[in-house]
């Protein structure tokens, strides 16, 4: 068992004034499904080398694999409690319409066989007809999504207790200013794209001004997924930094997030890397690291489940 201690942060908005473990294991799929199983053993590991905060979602197919694997580890005793643990899952694009939002919550919760979430986010900020359609959506399949709608929706199922927080998910910073405008409890989470070679400063600043915490999905590079790019793993300005520092370009990367005051949410089901991504949090980066680390250059991968979907961002980072 590791004795990695997890940082955590407060969630501001949230109920009870929740504490969130600054680094989460991931477990959305790629187009090579991960089984079941393998999800399963996974978060179990993941749960005996101190990993407490598991990042899912109802598109992702693995709420089910965790809702498991939760069970498992508690009858095996390495949990005394659900307590220990921060679940995140996000609402679909199908499912981004007021009336559907606590359905969509109520599903994944008896996939997870959980009474509440700890973090539930709006995935992105679409709303794709009902419907099993292929990704990416083509664009007759888009129709308007009422945010103050769902996250009136979102803010219910808050104030019910089926969500200890609620966020929002790959939001610019346009979109976080209209939704700051009328929300009556503000999103406790941007989680976006973010890593060496994509640094969202300018979202950074303002999600920081405004209280809200960013997660980083991706943090490295995403590399092997369909969208994924090896400006990360591949950068010889980190590979260099690693070398220095006697770590890994992945350990670089994750305690360079960590130190842009971001949290985190790490995929890896392989044991010594699961084990390798806990240990960034007792050496640091220097000032000359960060210079070079901001040489890197910069790329957008994930464009998003939609045809079109490039033309959403508004041109923001």
């Amino acid at each position: 068992m590791s004795l990695t201690k997890i940082p955590q942060v407060l969630l501001k908005s949230s109920s009870n004034h929740c504490s969130m473990p600054v680094i989460a294991l991931g477990t959305a799929a790629d187009t090579n499904k991960s089984s079941a199983q393998t999800t399963k053993v996974a978060v179990i590991e993941a749960i005996k080398l101190g990993y407490t905060h598991f990042d899912t979602a109802s598109f992702y197919g693995s709420e089910e694999a965790l809702g498991e694997a939760i069970a498992e580890a508690l009858q095996l005793g390495l949990i005394n409690s659900r307590e220990e643990l921060f679940i995140t899952s996000k609402l679909w694009l199908t499912d981004n319409f007021p009336h559907l939002v606590l359905p969509a919550l109520q599903k994944s919760l008896q996939r997870l066989k959980l009474e509440y979430l700890d973090l539930y986010l709006i995935h992105w900020p679409i709303s794709v007809k009902p419907g099993d359609w292929e990704t990416p959506y083509s664009e007759e399949l888009i129709t308007t999504f009422d945010l103050k709608g769902v996250w009136t929706a979102m803010e219910e199922c808050q104030k019910l207790g089926l969500a200890k927080s609620i966020g929002v998910s790959n939001f610019t910073c346009k979109k976080l200013e209209d939704l700051l405008s009328f929300a009556t409890i503000p999103p406790s989470v941007n989680q976006v794209e973010m890593n060496p070679a994509w640094h969202q400063k300018k979202l950074r600043e303002f999600c920081e001004a405004k209280g809200i915490i960013i997660t980083a999905f991706s943090p490295l590079g995403a590399k092997g997924a369909s969208w994924g790019t090896n400006e990360v793993m591949d950068s010889e300005i980190l590979k260099e930094i690693a070398q220095a520092h006697g770590r890994t370009v992945a350990q670089v990367s994750l305690r360079w997030l960590y130190e842009q005051g971001v949290t985190i949410a790490a995929k890896s089901y392989h044991k010594e890397r699961m084990k390798q991504n806990l240990e960034i949090f007792d050496w640091s980066l220097t000032r000359d690291d960060h210079e070079k680390i901001n040489q890197i250059k910069q790329i957008r991968t994930n464009n998003g489940p939609v045809v079109f979907f490039d033309n959403l961002w508004d041109g923001e980072t």
